[in-house]
C-alpha cells in the first residue's frame, strides 16, 4: 500500500471557508460539485462495463451486495434500498454490508471501518454468481477492502469505486472504477463532492442493470411496488399510457394483476387473464418491449 496522502485527505488550493461570508462559503461548495459529474463521465465506459457484467449475474438469478463504511456506506444503502420498490428487486436478494452494521447509518460506530474480521464475517451470505459492490473514497478502508476480497474468494463479480487513484480497493476487484474529484473544499469530508461521484455512479449503475433486466418499459418502473396513493397513482398513470386506456380501465387491469403493472399491461395487450399474461411474459424474460 502507498504511504501517499489520498487525494480525498489533501488540502484543497482553493479559498479558505472560515474566510468567507455564508454566501460565498454555498457558492464554493456548489461551484466544486461540478468535479463530481465530470468525474463520473470520465468513467462511464467502466461504469457499463461493470452493469454490463452485473446484469448477466443478476439475470442468472445472482444477489445484489453492497459494502461500504461511513459516508460512502450510507450513500451504498441509500441505493441499495431503492431498487425493491423501484424495480421490484426480491428482498432477499438484496444485502446491504455497513461497517458497525445498522446503528452505523444513524451514528458513527468507533472502529468499525477498521475492522477486517468484520468484513470477512459479513460475506458469509456471499454466494457464486452473486454480485458484490464496494464504495471507499480513499479506497483503504480494512472493513470494506476485507469484505470484498472475501466477496471475490467466494466467487461473487466484484465492483469497486473509489476517488484515489491509488486506491487498493480498486486492485480488489474485477471491475475497478476511479473517480476523479480531487481534494475535498473541506479536507477529507468525503460527504461533499466524493460522495456526490459516488452517488451519481450509483445512481447509473443500478439502474442500468434493472434497465437491462427489464424492469422498466420506455421509460417507466413497470415493476414499482405499490404502497401508498402516491405509488397507486403513479402505477395507475403508467398503464394509463403504455396500454392505452382511460384510468377507469387502469384502475381495474390492476386489480385483476394483484397490483402488478407490468402483468395489467400484458393482460391489456394480450388480451389474456393474468395467468396467461404472466406465462407470456416469462417466455420474454420478463420483459414488455417486443411482447406485442
Amino acid at each position: 500500500m502507498s504511504d501517499a496522502l489520498p487525494a480525498t485527505e489533501a488540502i484543497a488550493r482553493r479559498p479558505a471557508l472560515d474566510t468567507l461570508d455564508i454566501a460565498d462559503c454555498v457558492g464554493e461548495i456548489v461551484a466544486v460539485q461540478q468535479r463530481a459529474v465530470a468525474a463520473v463521465e470520465a468513467a462511464r465506459d467502466e461504469i457499463a462495463a461493470a452493469a454490463r457484467a452485473a446484469a448477466d449475474k443478476m439475470a442468472r438469478g445472482g444477489s445484489w451486495h453492497t459494502i461500504g463504511a461511513g459516508s460512502s456506506g450510507r450513500i451504498a444503502a441509500l441505493d441499495a434500498v431503492e431498487l425493491h420498490p423501484t424495480f421490484g428487486l426480491d428482498p432477499r436478494r438484496l444485502c446491504i454490508h455497513l461497517a458497525g452494521g445498522e446503528g452505523a447509518f444513524l451514528g458513527a460506530i468507533e472502529g468499525a471501518e477498521d475492522n477486517e474480521g468484520a468484513g470477512e464475517r459479513d460475506m458469509a451470505c456471499v454466494h457464486e454468481g452473486d454480485v458484490a459492490i464496494a464504495l471507499s473514497a480513499s479506497g483503504r478502508a480494512p472493513y470494506v477492502r476485507s469484505a470484498l476480497r472475501t466477496a471475490r474468494a467466494r466467487g461473487a463479480l466484484t465492483i469497486a469505486i473509489a476517488n484515489d487513484r491509488d486506491a487498493p480497493l480498486l486492485a480488489d476487484a474485477a471491475f475497478p472504477v476511479f473517480l476523479e474529484t480531487g481534494a475535498e473544499p473541506l479536507a477529507g469530508s468525503t460527504r461533499l463532492v466524493a460522495g456526490t461521484a459516488q452517488k451519481i455512479a450509483l445512481n447509473a449503475l443500478s439502474t442500468a442493470v434493472m434497465v437491462a433486466l427489464g424492469t422498466t418499459y420506455e421509460n417507466m418502473m413497470v415493476d414499482v411496488v405499490v404502497t401508498n396513493e402516491k405509488l397507486r397513482d403513479r402505477a395507475e398513470r403508467i398503464v394509463m399510457r403504455a396500454v392505452p386506456c382511460e384510468r377507469d380501465r387502469a384502475r381495474a387491469l390492476l386489480a385483476d394483476a394483484g397490483a402488478s403493472v407490468k402483468l395489467a399491461i400484458a393482460m391489456a395487450w394480450l388480451g389474456n387473464d393474468a395467468r396467461g399474461a404472466g406465462e407470456a411474459l416469462t417466455r420474454n424474460g420478463g420483459r414488455l418491449r417486443d411482447l406485442r
